[in-house]
């Protein structure tokens, strides 16, 4: 098992926010700021930024877990999905043994959650918050069956920290599974879609968020975040076997999966 990974770097080192370099100390503040600012229409502007894909690649989330049907007990913490998307998704599609802990370092993003899930009438022994940072989890050990992160690795300062701390809480048999945008893979297709995103994006953000800059961020950090192998290797590297990944929509994002065994 490798070793947990904590306080990575010295108060002089620097970390990437979007493009710009920044000290490690502020990045994690500057992300929050970004979330609390587009919590309330984070899902409107996926909805306008992917054209409504991003929920077709959700489904294909969860039906990578497969959730059991039965009334077996399975536990799953879903990392960085703080309006709840992820977790109402699994929840609908496995038995009334299952279970799932959102766990969220911005208490916007979650209070927006919890007022989807009293609206779809989840109760608490169903659906659980936890505000908490993917770097070091406030879980003991060998908790879950499932570990799922979307569209939130990318916005970690230390994700072989984070990494680390999926396979912690994992269970023995457990599955890890991570949905985020990647490197789009077709010729043209690359080139339409870097200037949609850097142009067509933040002009939306102004217009529906009223904050261009927080989503200028957004498309920098898909930028930054490593390619398909690489990240496939950091999984590996985490102690995680039966890597693989699966490009969805020409690699403009992927699904990640890994098993501890």
């Amino acid at each position: 098992m490798p070793a947990d990974v904590k306080n990575r770097g010295e108060s002089g080192s620097e970390a990437s926010f979007g493009f710009a370099r920044v000290s490690e100390n502020a990045r994690q503040g500057l992300v929050n700021e970004v979330f609390s600012k587009v919590a309330g229409r984070y899902d409107l502007m996926n909805d306008l930024m992917s054209g409504g894909l991003h929920r077709l690649w959700k489904a294909d989330l969860i039906t990578a877990l497969s959730p059991p049907k039965s009334g077996a007990p399975f536990a799953l913490i879903d990392v960085a999905g703080g309006t709840g998307d992820v977790a109402t998704r699994f929840l609908d599609a496995t038995g009334p043994g299952g279970t799932a802990t959102i766990c969220d370092i911005s208490k916007e993003m979650m209070d927006e959650g919890k007022t989807r899930a009293e609206g779809c009438s989840i109760g608490p022994e169903r659906l659980t918050f936890v505000q908490g940072n993917a770097e070091n989890l406030p879980f003991e050990s060998q908790r879950f069956e499932a570990y799922t992160i979307a569209f939130g690795i990318r916005n970690v300062t230390h994700i072989d920290a984070a990494l680390a701390q999926a396979y912690r809480v994992l269970k023995p048999g457990g599955r890890f599974l991570c949905l985020e945008f990647s490197n789009v893979e077709m010729p043209l297709l690359d080139r339409l879609y870097d200037a949609y995103s850097f142009n067509a994006i933040p002009a939306l953000g102004r217009l529906v968020a009223g904050d261009g800059e927080s989503y200028r961020y957004l498309v920098e950090s898909i930028r930054r975040f490593p390619n398909q192998e690489r990240f496939a290797q950091m999984i590996r590297d985490a102690g995680f076997e039966r890597v693989r990944y699966r490009n969805l929509t020409g690699g403009i994002a992927a699904i990640h999966s890994g098993w501890r065994l």
